[in-house]
């Protein structure tokens, strides 16, 4: 019996594939339009006024300490090879002294602009890597004692000023603070008339006098030296009068060392070849990725492609601004992505897939754009089917606190925010498989090379609270077609699917026993 489809069935199942579409845009649609710098102007976020002694007692004289301003930060640095002694074979057991002036090795020709583009990129790279808490908070006198709330921080073995200690107490005879610590000591930089200090050079000081102006302003040239030798932890100071205690916590730390990139010169915006490095994951498909090159060349002639290539007959592919990177076979998917990354040494990598084909509407430009104008570290755009249809696959990740049996893993489609400025863009946890990202943040992220075969959601799930996501929809990349008839394969695509598509249930086992045991999850939910 042959059931014949008429024309009303068929256009009722299109009607409702159609609003299934819209209800679901329309669900996972938000029109929140945010900005998404830090809210503060970047003269504020490199504002240090708060770290110097306040005017109000500046009447008051001091007698400074010069040992303890020798240990003080002086915002300049510069290296001179100091004398040492002549002992024989001080140079094969120590080695010989040295210091290098680095400018001194920029070619002088382009010495200025490399310092104007290298300061530009510093000043970009503080505003994106600032963080709220970084900034210094006094807490005013609520309780007797005034002191720093956050923000206070130090290199490790080295000194500082504690800002903002003070005392507004009612009258007294005698006025008597203390500070105590465990990973330091404390001392002053400089003696107040009419004040006694007991403990300098200790875990544990104290300050007494008649007169509460001086007593405040000794407590200007308070000074804090960590001892305990840690590279990022935090030592917590007792500041207490009478049976009044205040806590807060000094942090210790080395300093984030910026990791930057030449953007090079152009005549253009943006120098895409100095910028961006295209890299991909091959396997088996060389007639795919041999079109993803054309298509590329076609738009961006010199821009460097990276091939990280598992396959067990390798071929090489040639090309100027190509390097191809060969694996052990099967290697696999991550641990490809992992290889190719690894090479790139442009401050953005596009990652693609080898069966993506570049089109007229795939501007890198547009993505770099929203990189250099935003603290967004990744930022997807849209792959383009041969039906027409178009994927972003925005993400949002939750991850809920549970019990003994682990946290909840909480995954559904959406976004968060329309990024302003940017209309066409938004924030979101997780995005397709065609982005463009700072390229030391997806190596902070990395990719797990034990997901061989089937992952992607993977990576963003480890880079929840590293990375800060985007995704654009206005930048297509075009998808090779999957629609293939059974007699119409060739013996290529048959041998990539028995590798791509392995046995579900053995794939769908490794993921989530690393979800179990990496991840600590318990349970997985994924919401449409």
């Amino acid at each position: 019996m042959r059931m014949r489809i008429t024309r009303k069935q068929c256009l009722f199942v299109v009607t409702v594939l159609s609003l299934s579409l819209i209800c679901i845009h329309l669900l996972t649609k938000s029109g929140k339009v945010v900005d998404v710098w830090n809210r503060e102007a970047l003269e504020d976020l490199l504002d240090n006024t708060l770290l110097q002694p306040a005017q109000k007692f500046a009447h008051i004289p001091v007698k400074w300490k010069d040992d303890i301003l020798q240990l003080l930060p002086k915002n300049n640095c510069k290296c001179e090879v100091e004398p040492t002694m002549d002992i024989p074979f001080r140079q094969e057991l120590f080695g010989k002294p040295y210091a290098v002036n680095f400018a001194s090795d920029v070619d002088p020709s382009v010495l200025e602009e490399t310092y104007r583009r290298r300061e530009q990129e510093y000043k970009k790279f503080k505003m994106r890597t600032y963080h709220p808490t970084d900034r210094v908070i006094i807490a005013k006198a609520n309780s007797p004692l005034e002191y720093p709330v956050q923000g206070v921080d130090v290199r490790p073995l080295k000194t500082i000023l504690i800002p903002g200690l003070g005392l507004q107490d009612s009258l007294k005879k005698v006025y008597k603070v203390s500070l105590s610590c465990s990973m330091g000591t404390f001392d002053v930089a400089a003696e107040v008339e009419g004040v006694t200090v007991k403990g300098a050079g200790e875990k544990h000081i104290t300050l007494s006098s008649p007169l509460m102006d001086n007593l405040n302003r000794q407590l200007q040239f308070v000074s804090y030296t960590n001892t305990v030798f840690h590279p990022n932890t935090a030592d917590t100071v007792h500041f207490q009068t009478d049976d009044h205690v205040a806590i807060f916590n000094i942090k210790i730390h080395h300093p984030v060392v910026p990791k930057m990139y030449n953007p090079g010169s152009s005549d253009s915006k943006y120098n895409i070849s100095a910028l961006v490095t295209i890299a991909t994951k091959t396997f088996i498909r060389y007639d795919k990725l041999q079109n993803l090159i054309d298509s590329i060349r076609k738009f961006y002639p010199t821009v460097t492609i990276i091939i990280a290539d598992d396959n067990k007959t390798p071929q090489k592919v040639d090309g100027p601004f190509i390097e191809q990177y060969f694996m052990p076979f099967g290697k696999g998917w991550f641990a490809g992505r992992n290889l190719a990354v690894s090479q790139v040494t442009t401050k953005y990598v596009l990652w693609v897939d080898d069966d993506f084909i570049f089109c007229s509407q795939t501007k890198i430009e547009k993505l770099v754009d929203v990189l250099e104008k935003t603290p967004l570290d990744l930022v997807g755009g849209a792959v383009r089917e041969i039906t027409g249809f178009k994927t972003t696959f925005r993400q949002k990740i939750n991850i809920i606190p549970g019990g003994k049996d682990g946290d909840c893993l909480m995954t559904r489609l959406g976004y968060h925010h329309i990024i302003q400025g940017f209309p066409n863009c938004v924030v979101a946890d997780g995005v397709v498989n065609f982005f463009l990202a700072r390229t030391e943040k997806v190596l902070q992220a990395g990719f797990d090379p034990r997901l061989s075969r089937i992952a992607h959601l993977e990576f963003f799930i480890d880079g929840l609270g590293k990375l800060y996501v985007g995704s654009c929809d206005d930048v297509i990349v075009d998808h090779a077609s999957k629609i293939h008839l059974p007699w119409s394969k060739s013996e290529t695509d048959k041998a990539y699917e028995t590798f791509r598509y392995p046995d579900s249930s053995e794939s769908t086992d490794v993921r989530h026993n690393l979800f179990y045991f990496k991840n600590r999850f318990g349970y997985v939910c994924c919401l449409a």
